[in-house]
C-alpha cells in the first residue's frame, strides 16, 4: 500500500460526505468526493483513485451502474471499488459484485471500523497480478495480466468476481477449491456473502465458456479439468 492511497467517496448525502471525509483525512488518505454517479466517473479518471467508496442508493444513476461504467473505462478497470450502503440483501451484494465490486461495507460504521475495513481493502493482495497466460487443451486461454479469455479464438468479456472465479480455479487444474478459499481468494475473507453466491457465478461462467471445464465436488466446492 503506497505512503498516501487516494480514495473517492461518492454518495449523496453531504453529512455522509463530510463524515468520511474528516476521518479519512485525519488518517493521512488524499480524499476527493462526489455527490452523483457521474460526477464520480469524471473525478475518477482525473485523479485515478486506488479506492473507490460508492453509496448504492443515489438518484438518476445509482451505484450499481456508476460502478458498471466505471468498470467500463479501462484504466478504472482495476480499481478497488467498495460499496457503502444500509442495505443487506443478499440481492443487491450479488448485484454489486455482478457489477464488479471488490467489497461491501454497511453503514452506520463506527470510524475506527471504517478504517480498519479501508486498510484492510487497500492491503488485498490481487490473485491476479502476475504475468501469466493460462491455456486449456480445449482451447480456453486466460490472460490474468489483461483480464482477458479467448475461447477457440473468440474473446468473451466477463464480469471483474466472474474473470477472478475462473482464474483462480484455472490456476490448478484438477485441485478441488473448497468454497471458503473461493470466498476468501475471489471476494476477501472480511465480506459477507452467502454460498448461492459462488454458485450464481458459477452458472454464469458455464453458460459462457461450457459446462465441461468446472466440475462440482459435491458438500465440498468446484474444481477445474483442462
Amino acid at each position: 500500500m503506497k505512503e498516501n492511497p487516494t480514495i473517492l467517496i461518492v454518495d449523496d448525502e453531504e453529512d455522509i460526505l463530510e463524515f468520511l471525509e474528516y476521518n479519512l483525512k485525519k488518517e493521512e488518505f488524499d480524499v476527493y468526493t462526489a455527490s452523483s454517479g457521474r460526477k464520480a466517473i469524471d473525478i475518477a479518471q482525473k485523479v485515478n483513485p486506488d479506492l473507490i467508496i460508492l453509496d448504492v442508493m443515489m438518484p438518476d444513476l445509482d451505484g450499481i451502474e456508476t460502478c458498471k461504467e466505471l468498470r467500463d473505462i479501462p484504466t478504472l478497470k482495476n480499481t478497488l471499488i467498495a460499496f457503502l450502503t444500509a442495505r443487506n440483501e443478499d440481492y443487491s451484494q450479488i448485484a454489486g459484485f455482478d457489477a464488479g465490486a471488490d467489497d461491501y461495507i454497511n453503514k452506520p460504521i463506527k470510524p475506527r471500523v471504517l478504517i480498519s475495513r479501508i486498510k484492510a481493502i487497500l492491503r488485498r493482495n490481487n490473485p491476479l497480478n502476475e504475468n501469466q497466460v493460462f491455456e486449456t487443451e480445449t482451447g480456453l486461454k486466460i490472460d490474468k495480466n489483461k483480464y482477458i479469455i479467448e475461447l477457440e479464438g473468440k474473446e468473451i468479456t466477463l464480469p471483474k468476481k466472474e474473470f477472478e472465479l475462473l482464474a483462480l480455479l484455472a490456476s490448478k487444474p484438477g485441485h478441488v477449491f473448497t468454497r471458503d478459499t473461493i470466498l476468501s481468494s475471489v471476494w476477501g475473507a472480511q465480506v459477507v456473502v452467502g454460498d448461492r453466491t459462488i454458485d450464481v457465478h458459477i452458472r454464469k461462467l458455464r453458460e459462457k465458456i461450457g459446462d465441461k471445464a468446472i466440475k462440482t465436488v459435491k458438500g465440498v466446492g468446484y474444481k477445474f479439468e483442462q
